[in-house]
C-alpha cells in the first residue's frame, strides 16, 4: 500500500503539466494547384496538412524510385550491402532507355556511385543493376517493392519494374508515395544524395545534375524524386525542413516541370507558414526519481527514453497534458535503460500517446547484511 501511495504521489508532483497547441491554420482549400492529384504531409507525425485526390491511381514515373531508394537503404542499414561494395552491369540494365548514366555491359560501380545516379541523375539503368545486386533479378526486387508496399499500408499502389518506365499496371497515389517517402526520410543517409545539386561519376567524366529543381531554388529543400513520362505527365516526391519540421509534399500528374514545382512550392509555403513542430518531451530529460524496492538505493533516476514531437497549427491554443506514471514496484536490481514507467500524453478528446520512462542509472539488490543494518536502523529509531 505504501509503495502504491508513493507512486501516485510521484505521478502526481512530476507528471501533470499543461503544453500549447495551435489551433485551425488557414483554410487549405484556398491552395490553387495545376495537378488534378496531391498531399502535403508533416514527415514526424505524418498528419496530413493538405490534400487534393489524394487516393486516385495514377502512373508515377521516376517518382517509382524513392521505393528503389528505400529497399537499399534497408540493405545498407541491415548489413546485406555496403556502399564500398562493386556492383557489375548487366546487359539489361544497360538496355534501359530513358534518363540513364549510360553504364555499359560489365561495367563495375560501387553502390555509392550508382545510389548517387539514382537519387541526382534519376538513372534508370543504375536502377535495374542494384536490383538485380540485391535480388539477384529486376523480377525478384519488383516483388520486394510491392511485398513492403503492402507493408507500409500502401493500398493503391503496384509495381511493375524498379524505375517508373511507363508500363501497364504501374500505378500508385498521392497518399501512398507520401508514405513511402516518409519511411525513406527516417534513412538520415539518403540525405546525402537527395542533396546534391551537382557531382559526377567516373572520376568527373561523367557530369551529374539534379532533376529536382527545388534543391537548389527552394529554401530548406533536401528531396526526394522527380519524374515524367508521357502517361505520368509531371510528378514530384518533394521535401523541405525548416524550424525542425520536415514536410513532404507529393505532386502528381502536374501539365508541365514548371507547375510541378510552382505546385510544391506553394503546399510548402503553406505547411511552414500555418504549422510548427513542438517538443512535447525531451529525451533524457530529467524526471525526477523513481522508488526502487529491496535495492542498495532506495529510489533511482528516472529520465525520458525519447523525443515526443507534436504538430501544431499557429494560432490559438489547446491542452496536452502530461503525465507521470512509475511502476507500482520496480524491483532491484535495475539498470540503465530498463522501463520503470511513462509518460501519458493525452488531450480533452483521449489519450494521445505514451513514452517510455526509464532509470538513468543502476541500482543493485540489497544484500543481506545491508538488509539486517537497514532492519536493525529501523528498530533502534522505533525505540528511542
Amino acid at each position: 500500500m505504501y509503495k502504491r501511495i508513493l507512486s501516485v504521489l510521484l505521478a502526481v508532483v512530476l507528471g501533470a503539466s499543461c503544453i500549447s497547441v495551435a489551433a485551425a491554420p488557414a483554410d487549405a482549400s484556398t491552395l490553387e494547384l495545376s495537378a488534378p492529384s496531391a498531399i502535403l504531409i508533416e514527415q514526424t507525425t505524418g498528419n496530413v496538412l493538405y490534400e487534393k485526390n489524394p487516393d486516385e491511381r495514377r502512373p508515377l514515373a521516376s517518382v517509382t524510385k524513392v521505393m528503389t531508394m528505400l529497399l537499399i537503404m534497408e540493405a545498407l542499414d541491415s548489413g546485406k550491402i555496403t556502399l564500398e561494395d562493386k556492383v557489375v552491369a548487366s546487359e539489361r540494365a544497360k538496355s534501359m532507355g530513358g534518363s540513364t548514366i549510360f553504364l555499359d555491359t560489365g561495367e563495375e560501380m560501387s553502390v555509392h556511385d550508382l545510389l548517387k545516379g539514382i537519387a541526382v541523375a534519376s538513372g534508370n539503368d543504375a536502377c535495374v543493376a542494384m536490383a538485380e545486386y540485391i535480388a539477384g533479378s529486376e523480377e525478384g526486387f519488383v516483388n520486394m517493392m510491392n511485398a513492403r508496399a503492402k507493408e507500409l499500408g500502401m493500398e493503391n499502389t503496384n509495381f511493375v519494374n524498379t524505375n517508373g518506365l511507363d508500363a501497364d499496371n504501374h500505378y500508385s497515389s498521392a497518399r501512398d508515395i507520401a508514405i513511402m517517402s516518409r519511411e525513406l526520410l527516417k534513412h538520415e543517409k539518403i540525405f546525402d544524395y537527395t542533396t546534391i545539386w551537382m557531382d559526377s561519376l567516373r572520376d568527373g567524366k561523367f557530369q551529374l545534375a539534379n532533376t529536382n529543381k527545388l534543391i537548389r531554388f527552394y529554401k530548406g529543400a533536401n528531396g526526394l524524386k522527380t519524374g515524367s513520362t508521357d502517361k505520368a505527365l509531371c510528378c514530384l516526391a518533394g521535401s523541405a525542413m525548416r524550424d525542425n519540421m520536415q514536410l513532404i509534399c507529393v505532386v502528381m500528374a502536374a501539365p508541365t516541370s514548371p507547375q510541378r514545382f510552382a505546385d510544391a512550392s506553394k503546399m510548402l509555403d503553406y505547411g511552414f507558414a500555418n504549422y510548427s513542430i513542438k517538443r512535447i518531451v525531451t529525451k533524457d530529460e530529467s524526471l525526477g526519481d523513481a522508488p526502487v524496492v529491496n535495492g542498495m538505493a532506495q529510489t533511482v533516476p528516472a529520465v525520458a527514453k525519447d523525443d515526443y514531437d507534436t504538430l501544431t497549427a499557429k494560432g490559438a491554443d489547446a491542452d496536452i497534458k502530461r503525465e507521470l506514471v512509475f511502476n507500482e514496484a520496480i524491483p532491484a536490481p535495475v539498470k540503465a535503460g530498463d522501463k520503470i514507467g511513462e509518460i501519458r500524453l493525452s488531450t480533452a478528446e483521449g489519450p494521445l500517446a505514451a513514452v517510455d520512462i526509464v532509470a538513468a542509472g543502476d541500482v543493485a539488490k540489497m544484500t543481506f547484511g545491508a538488509m539486517l543494518g537497514r532492519t536493525l536502523m529501523a528498530w533502534l529509531g522505533s525505540v528511542r
